[in-house]
């Protein structure tokens, strides 16, 4: 039984509108890739959290309420991807949460996990991945980590692995800032060195992702 973290990016979720073609299509396989493996599915907040952000800095809002909307954003995201799953159970707002209903069902579904000074949905996802000792697979609208952004920068380099040590040494220098849109970030980074998890930076196609899984040849980044 493998024991798999995904973190979905909320540019998959809604890249402008709610994508439920592409969610029908990933609960389908999610759901059957579950019945033999512990799946912990972790929503990110994406354009939705950024907006609301970004309206909350206009009028001047503190650091604190930020980070709050940003959470919120995330869970209702949570919500609805779990009502394409058609599961109907309590969203964990806890890592004890998690675990727990990891313990009685092989799939669950969450946003981001409590407020934490700099931490993300990213970086949830990392610590569940840490909390269960499973592997961590971060679901992005990229085919992994570039040397610059691919959709701003043609000459942009794909990576196809890396050191868990120069990925974060690379994050690093990125400040961090609620909302922030990178393809996996700082406090996810610092856990995933500590514990020397097995991370996966993938684009939202399902054959490759079902590659991954099965250990075959995938299009992605290793970080190792």
């Amino acid at each position: 039984m493998k024991k798999v973290v995904i973190s979905l990016g909320g540019s998959i979720i809604i890249p402008d509108k709610v994508d439920y073609n592409y969610l029908k299509k990933f609960a389908k396989f999610v759901k059957k890739f579950s019945k033999k493996n512990k799946v912990v599915i972790v929503t990110g907040g994406g354009s939705t959290a950024r907006k609301y952000i970004e309206g909350l800095k206009h009028v001047g809002s503190k650091a604190d309420m930020l980070s709050i909307v940003g959470i919120a954003t995330t869970r209702l995201n949570a919500r609805l991807v779990s009502g394409i799953f058609d599961m109907d159970e309590k969203i964990p707002e806890t890592l004890s949460g998690v675990k727990s209903a990891l313990s009685i069902r092989n799939l669950v579904i969450c946003g981001a996990l409590g407020m934490q000074k700099n931490m993300t949905s990213d970086g949830n996802a990392a610590e569940v991945a840490e909390a269960i000792g499973g592997i961590f697979i971060n679901m992005t609208n990229v085919d992994g980590l570039y040397t610059d952004n691919p959709k701003t920068h043609r000459n942009a380099k794909f990576i196809p692995e890396i050191s868990f040590k120069d990925f974060k040494s690379r994050i690093d220098k990125i400040k961090f800032k609620a909302g922030q849109h990178f393809v996996l970030d700082q406090s996810a980074a610092k856990i995933i060195n500590r514990s020397k998890i097995n991370t996966y930076i993938i684009s939202n196609d399902l054959k490759n992702l079902d590659r991954l899984l099965k250990e075959k040849d995938f299009v992605g980044t290793v970080i190792s």
